[in-house]
């Protein structure tokens, strides 16, 4: 087990300022590192090493991931869509792969692809404040399964490292979930409580899981990641120069860098005076890696 360097330098990667940065996903074909904005309805490709970042306006999008066969595959509002980027100035090429009713209120948020290519997405409650949300599956025929109702805003999906563990947030309950997995069926069974973490500020958002199979969880408006076990202990706490980090996810050579998305929306002039780096992506070597299942492509039904 790789111990964390508490104390690992933040540094800020490209000049972007995100509303609500989110859903980091690593393509390591490209050296590129997948973000969103979800209220500009932006998605942001930060290649390395020059830190450069294209940006298209999709209009609706939550998360985003690298598509088996080519192009990017996305979630936003109701929709998962897969789109295939065109040359500098011209328009981008779209097609609905999976969708559900549209709901007044409710829209998706967080998803994530299993170590298989398959592709889970939760939903939301806009407001913030009833269970309307679901946690859904796209099952063959582009059919998106509810695998789980009653959902305030879903969040933080990931696996363990032999795949038999699915993790899933529903921030307002303060806690990390477990849910047993079949990975040659994608059913999750067994929900249960695998860390209650409501002693630490914050709520919990996005995670991702390490090549020890510890779990990182960014504690939006704790200023933090916290670092669990797999035995749902906390390992350790990783301070951040800002109050809302929203995910993260390791990528770069040897899966060693850990990017952090983060959150401005709602500071007021002296909160982004005292938060300069809010916003912002970051980057950090806290010690760990993580897996290369966790940069798996999505496989798109037949």
């Amino acid at each position: 087990m790789v111990s964390v360097r508490e104390g690992a330098a933040v540094e800020p990667v490209g000049d972007v300022v995100a509303e609500l940065g989110e859903g980091p996903y690593w393509v390591p074909e490209d050296d590129c590192l997948l973000w969103v904005d979800i209220p500009r309805g932006e998605l942001h490709r930060t290649y390395f090493p020059s830190r450069e970042t294209l940006t298209v306006d999709l209009g609706a999008v939550s998360a985003a991931f690298p598509a088996l066969g080519g192009g990017i595959l996305t979630a936003g509002g109701s929709r998962l869509v897969l789109h295939l980027p065109a040359e500098r100035g011209e328009k981008w090429t779209s097609r609905t792969i999976g969708e559900v009713p549209a709901r007044e209120g409710v829209r998706f948020n967080d998803a994530a692809v299993d170590p298989a290519g398959r592709v889970w997405v939760g939903s939301m409650h806009i407001d913030e404040t009833d269970p309307l949300g679901e946690l859904l599956r796209l099952d063959p025929g582009g059919e998106l399964t509810t695998v789980v109702k009653g959902v305030t805003i879903s969040n933080g999906i990931s696996w363990s490292p032999d795949g038999g563990r699915m993790y899933y947030v529903d921030s307002p309950t303060r806690r990390v979930d477990v849910f047993d997995y079949d990975p040659a069926t994608g059913e999750a069974f067994q929900r249960r409580v695998f860390c209650d973490v409501s002693a630490f500020p914050g709520v919990p958002d996005g995670l991702t899981v390490d090549a020890d199979g510890y779990i990182w969880v960014a504690m939006h408006g704790g200023s933090a990641l916290l670092r669990i076990t797999s035995d749902g202990e906390r390992d350790a706490v990783l301070e951040l120069p800002v109050s809302m980090p929203t995910s993260c996810a390791f990528g770069g050579p040897g899966m060693s860098d850990l990017y952090v998305t983060t959150a401005s929306r709602g500071l007021n002039e002296a909160g982004r005076a005292a938060e300069p780096l809010a916003g912002r992506l970051l980057r950090l070597h806290p010690g760990p890696a993580g897996l290369p299942s966790t940069t798996t492509y999505a496989t798109l039904p037949a």
